[in-house]
């Protein structure tokens, strides 16, 4: 029997025993939020204690999966542990509140990693900049033919969080992606190693969810200490450090002058035409579309 809820700006599904997840912002190219962000963390927890799901799968409704942090409406972010600090003059920064603010979105995208269940990645459209930060810490990923993924904001206001690029992808495609900002068509992110397989758009979901009903038939035990045992592999190179790192250095380049330059370019050329600027040099390079500007559609 189907459970299904929509729960805000996420909607959890199980069915045939799988769990679905699936981001639901459609007219803001799923960007994320804090209430996305919980939204998943949620369905994870909940798909872990379910005795009926054997795999999960995360998706975006309509034609992406996620353009990334929603740059455009701040909101209200979680930071945990309160706020112990002084008031602070204008233009301040505190990295160590920063650091609990961004930090306190690895730890809830790493939910993922940390799941004892294979949790499978479906990539249609886009998946941009913090999107990347959340879909690489599934098990494995799913891409549609006509797709790209990518960290467009190695060009200027970041740094990848969760970091799971340079330990999905070798040392010259980490470096050559990632140093550049270019997005990773579907035909290369599999030629690379980043995805298990490309699909053709309209099968895409059907593909993945056959994937996943894979699953039901091996021990849940068995799936959890295989993943634990891959999992510690990685960790054991260095995982949480470069995480740490990655977080801190993410809010430092969101703290520079040109960055700062950039946010008010917003205000004076619009968000669209600043992502364009951004994007630009990289444009007769086959990258094709801007990657950010699809969020504001």
């Amino acid at each position: 029997m189907a459970d299904h809820n929509i729960d805000g700006e996420t909607i959890y599904e199980e069915r045939d025993g799988i769990a679905i997840i699936a981001i639901n912002r459609p007219e803001k190219k799923n960007t994320l939020t804090n209430d996305v962000i919980q939204g998943i963390e949620d369905g994870i927890d909940r798909a872990t204690r379910s005795p009926d799901v054997a795999a999960i799968i995360i998706r975006g409704i309509g034609d992406t999966l996620t353009a990334g942090y929603d740059l455009t409406n701040q909101g209200e972010w979680d930071t945990p542990y309160g706020a112990p600090w002084v008031d602070h003059r204008e233009g301040a920064w505190d990295p160590v509140r920063d650091l609990q603010f961004m930090g306190n979105n690895v730890r809830r995208f790493m939910r993922i990693w940390q799941c004892p269940k294979p949790v499978l990645g479906e990539i249609k459209g886009w998946a941009i900049g913090g999107a990347t930060d959340l879909i690489l810490c599934c098990d494995q990923l799913y891409m549609a033919s006509d797709a790209h993924i990518g960290y467009a904001p190695s060009r200027v206001y970041g740094t990848p969080t969760t970091m799971l690029w340079v330990y999905r992808l070798n040392l010259e495609h980490a470096k050559q992606f990632l140093l550049t900002g270019r997005a990773i068509d579907a035909a290369t992110a599999y030629r690379i190693g980043l995805v298990s397989n490309v699909v053709e758009p309209d099968e895409l979901a059907g593909f993945i969810e056959q994937e996943a009903r894979l699953f039901t038939h091996i021990p849940a035990n068995q799936l959890a200490l295989n993943k634990l045992l891959i999992n510690q592999a990685y960790e054991n190179m260095g995982l949480q450090t470069t995480q740490l790192l990655g977080t801190l250095f993410d809010g430092i380049t969101r703290h520079t002058e040109e960055a700062y330059r950039w946010r008010e370019s917003f205000a004076e050329k619009g968000f669209r035409q600043t992502i364009r600027d951004r994007d630009a040099p990289w444009q007769d390079y086959g990258e094709g579309r801007s990657a950010d500007d699809v969020a504001d559609d």
